[in-house]
């Protein structure tokens, strides 16, 4: 495996991967309080059904991994090349104004998981993060994506926020409140 920068005309085999989430729990969000007072507390709970999301590259993305790659926008896109394939892919803007790098994408092929594709990504982001200065890593992700959720949590992610109509005025409904996650420099 050889990790390194991916190139733009590498970009067309993202949509190769095999980036499907599935998750047969979600981090229940209770709300407590109210004005200045609210609070929120999250529990692991059984889902009402499994989630299978396949994930696929959205225009967004897409167009995000575009921007950087090309240097319109300021980032990093980093590539995991196996046998001449790429199966995992990170993606992060930089914010200059707040000294952070913005994951915005991590994407592992499924046969590829739980071998440490996504936290080699990671830890080769945090090198680049401390070599330039930047002050933290960021990311989001929502709380039907609990493989996510723990993969945060386990490499020194701090939950730092929480978003219940981020998507819709009906997140915590969906079981699908966005949670931002949050690593300094000096961890």
């Amino acid at each position: 495996m050889v990790i390194r920068r991916l190139l733009l005309e590498e970009l067309s085999q993202l949509d190769e991967i095999d980036a499907t989430i599935e998750s047969s729990n979600y981090l229940h969000v209770s709300v407590n309080g109210s004005g200045l007072g609210r609070g929120w507390q999250l529990d692991l709970r059984p889902a009402r059904e499994k989630l299978i999301d396949p994930n696929r590259l959205s225009d967004d993305l897409r167009f995000s991994y575009h921007q950087v790659l090309t240097a319109i926008e300021e980032g990093i896109v980093l590539g995991v090349e196996h046998h001449d394939q790429i199966i995992g892919t990170l993606l992060a803007q930089l914010d200059a104004q707040s000294r952070l790098l913005r994951i915005l994408d991590i994407r592992v092929e499924y046969d590829q998981r739980r071998r440490g594709v996504a936290t080699v990504l990671l830890y080769q982001l945090i090198s680049h993060m401390k070599q330039h200065d930047f002050r933290a890593v960021t990311a989001e992700c929502q709380t039907n994506n609990v493989p996510a959720c723990q993969f945060l949590a386990a490499t020194n992610f701090g939950l730092s926020g929480i978003d219940t109509a981020r998507h819709s005025n009906h997140d915590l409904v969906k079981e699908a409140a966005t949670l931002s996650w949050h690593l300094p420099t000096d961890q």
